[in-house]
């Protein structure tokens, strides 16, 4: 059990290499960053130039059924809160996740709410 647990962090692991070696973020368009735990899942912006969170976002807060739906909410809050600090653009990093269910949820409601990438 151990090794397939292993296995499965090593594998997300090296896709999210490969995407980081692609996308970085600057402060015209900063990195939108996802990462999805079993319960959980959070979203921030991050200028690499600098090194520092812009804006950040869970779905700890945010009530809804399910969990797609509080990422789907935590997409809009994270749109929210870049248009407050004046952010239109973003490039999106999923983290090494598959693009479906919660993540492709969370991309979704960022861009309802304003977010282009």
């Amino acid at each position: 059990m151990r090794q397939v647990k292993n296995t499965k962090i090593k594998k997300r692991t090296r896709r999210h290499n490969k995407i980081r070696a692609r996308i970085s973020g600057v402060s015209r368009t900063p990195r939108l960053s996802v990462f999805r735990s079993n319960k959980y899942i959070y979203a921030q912006l991050i200028d690499d130039s600098k090194g520092v969170t812009l804006v950040a976002s869970s779905d700890k807060g945010i009530s809804g059924k399910t969990r797609v739906e509080r990422a789907k909410k935590t997409g809009l809050s994270l749109a929210e809160k870049a248009k407050g600090k004046k952010i239109s653009r973003a490039v999106f990093d999923r983290g090494g996740f598959m693009y479906t269910g919660r993540v492709k949820a969370l991309a979704e409601g960022a861009r309802e709410g304003g977010l282009i990438f």
